[in-house]
Formats: C-alpha cells, sequence, structure tokens
C-alpha cells in the first residue's frame, strides 16, 4: 500500500530495551478533502530512511498495516494497529511554485521565414 501526503513531524529515531530497537515516527497529512493525519513507524534500520527528509516535502510512502493481540492482566483481549513504512520518495511535480512562469503563447514567434511557408524535403 502507498501513503501521499505532506511531511507534519519528524520525530527523532528513539531506541527502545537491551536488544537496542530502533523507531521513528513521522506524520503525514493527506491532501484530500478531508485531511487525515497519519502516523507512519520506521523500524530497526529503516529509521534512516528519514534522515534526508523535512517537514513541509510532499512525499509517497510504501507502508504495511500491522496488528497485534495483546491480553491484559485482568484477562481481556486487545487489539493493536500499526502503520509501517518500508520505503519514502519525495513526489516529483509536488511543489509548483519552484517552477518558472509559462511565457505567452505570443512569445513563441516563427525563428526565420513566414510561417505560412512549407519545408517540403520528406522522402516520399
Amino acid at each position: 500500500m502507498e501513503l501521499s501526503g505532506k511531511i507534519k513531524w519528524i520525530d527523532e529515531t528513539k531506541t527502545y530495551g537491551s536488544n537496542g530497537f530502533r523507531k521513528r515516527e513521522v506524520v503525514v497529512t493527506t491532501e484530500e478533502q478531508y485531511p487525515q493525519h497519519i502516523l507512519v513507524e520506521f523500524i530497526q534500520d529503516k529509521c534512516d530512511l528519514l534522515n534526508s527528509y523535512q517537514v513541509g516535502q510532499n512525499v509517497k510512502i510504501g507502508i504495511n498495516l500491522r496488528g497485534r493481540e495483546w491480553v491484559n492482566p485482568q484477562g481481556e483481549t486487545k487489539y493493536f494497529n500499526s502503520v509501517q513504512g518500508w520505503r519514502i520518495e519525495v513526489l516529483e511535480g509536488a511543489a509548483p511554485s519552484e517552477m518558472p512562469p509559462m511565457p505567452p503563447p505570443s512569445a513563441f514567434e516563427p525563428a526565420e521565414g513566414d510561417a505560412k511557408e512549407v519545408d517540403d524535403d520528406l522522402p516520399f
């Protein structure tokens, strides 16, 4: 699955437990009628994928949905979901403001000769 949107927040990499489990979170805001703020976790070696990204960038993230079951001390079963990222890339053309404005059609004049002149040098 994929998720597209603008980076709202990027957390620092955090290490948990004695075995060095690493996790880094990012929040992406979708661009739709009702924007959603989606928390995506990057774990272990995937944490480093976020190093070159900044808040405000439009990105596409490859995600997996993960679910797990937990039984609390009282014997009640609880279920938890998480969104794990495994790939991230900048969306192409996501920043149209960086493109220079297009000149008006009148700026495109024929370079030489008459515009009605036909160049007929085709071999067939």
